[in-house]
């Protein structure tokens, strides 16, 4: 089966959890990540499907570019 990269079903839910192991941490992490988008650094990734800052994050993440960590119990921080 083909799988689908647009709008809000790419990345799934699902695919990501899996680079998480918890969907607060993703939605920080990702949070972060498109305010950092939205201040100006460049995507690192070069075939973004989404054009919104959220959207590329997520893609980011799903595609390793991104990496979630938890650096002392309390506070999600991103690794590039």
């Amino acid at each position: 089966m083909a799988e689908n990269k647009d709008g809000i079903r790419y990345p799934s839910i699902d695919q990501l959890t899996l680079k998480t192991h918890s969907k607060y941490k993703l939605v920080v992490g990702a949070a972060k990540r498109a305010k950092e988008l939205e201040a100006g650094e460049k995507p690192l990734i070069t075939d973004a499907r989404s054009k919104k800052s959220l959207g590329i994050a997520l893609e980011e993440i799903i595609e390793d570019k991104i990496k979630i960590v938890d650096i002392s119990g309390d506070d999600d921080s991103l690794s590039k």
